[in-house]
């Protein structure tokens, strides 16, 4: 069962509970010791899962999968330590990583099926075998904006977006470590414009500098235009960087109001609300987390070590 489990991204507490209510459990047990679940068990499981990610109840879900592929003739077995019979390896990048798709598919799960254990276990798991920026860009951001879609406006069912998004804020902050010694002397000011919601990102880029030894000020709450002036002044950092993601908050002239008096440091905007034309000169545009990470390091530091 353990084997099954982290295959399909739930704790094996999960697959014991749709068994017994659901009956979407082995097809066999053996010796009364392994519980051995045949392609047609697995099948149904997924099945299910596709049906939670659409909006699904679990009971609606189990009953789909149920209808689909009913309970019929012998099944193929495996034990849950071995490898199921006819069943395609897991796709693996050709690197070894678990593709991304994957991964998000089980992280999905995971929080659908509110069991915040696999969930924190999960995103450590994940941001250790991708990294901070792949594991961000390629499973937890795309996860995070399908839950936010799905319950945009309902407010039954938005727990699991919630579930998700504190999880994954701390995943992100356990993985930034204190650089006890940074490459840069003065640090870079991550900070997003105000009215930013969306401040999730900063965590991200924080913590891929960090891997750089890139020392970063983080404000992840977004501040007013006259606190984030002060904060600018009194760390005179070696770049700012300010994000936006909507349009409709991102202001050019907040440049202006943090590089006044003696800021000397890089500016930086980045993300998908900024207007290229709109921004003044001297401030660089960003588009995106890597091209982010990269360019900073770049201008603060230099190349990697």
């Amino acid at each position: 069962m353990a084997s099954v489990a982290r295959r399909l991204g739930v704790a094996p507490s999960t697959l014991r509970t749709w068994d017994r209510r659901y009956g979407l459990g082995p097809s066999r047990h053996t010796d009364g010791r392994h519980r051995r679940y045949g392609s047609s068990d697995i099948g149904r499981l997924e099945l299910m899962q596709r049906a939670l990610l659409r909006g699904a109840s679990t009971a609606e879900a189990a009953r789909y999968a149920l209808e689909q592929m009913p309970r019929s003739g012998p099944p193929v077995l495996r034990e849950v330590t071995g490898t199921l019979t006819g069943e395609p390896p897991e796709e693996r990048e050709p690197d070894g990583h678990e593709v991304p798709s994957r991964l998000a598919r089980r992280l999905s799960t995971a929080a659908l099926a509110m069991d915040v254990g696999a969930v924190q276990r999960m995103l450590v798991d994940i941001i250790a075998e991708l990294g901070v920026l792949p594991a961000w860009t390629g499973v937890l951001e795309p996860v995070l904006s399908a839950l936010g879609t799905r319950w945009r406006g309902v407010s039954a069912g938005a727990e699991v977006e919630y579930l998700l998004a504190e999880c994954v804020f701390a995943a992100l902050i356990r993985a930034t470590p204190v650089l006890d010694e940074p490459r840069n002397t003065r640090p870079v000011l991550l900070g997003c414009v105000p009215e930013e919601r969306d401040s999730m990102p900063m965590y991200a880029l924080a913590a891929s500098l960090a891997e750089r030894r890139v020392g970063a000020q983080l404000f992840g709450v977004p501040l007013p235009a006259e606190v984030l002036a002060v904060a600018v002044r009194r760390s005179a950092p070696a770049a700012v960087v300010l994000w936006a993601h909507r349009r409709a908050a991102a202001d050019p002239r907040l440049f202006a109001r943090v590089s006044r008096g003696r800021q000397r440091g890089r500016l930086f905007a980045c993300g998908p609300g900024w207007d290229r034309a709109a921004l003044p000169g001297k401030v660089e545009l960003l588009t995106d987390l890597s091209t982010a990470a990269d360019r900073i390091e770049h201008v603060l530091v230099g190349a990697r070590r």
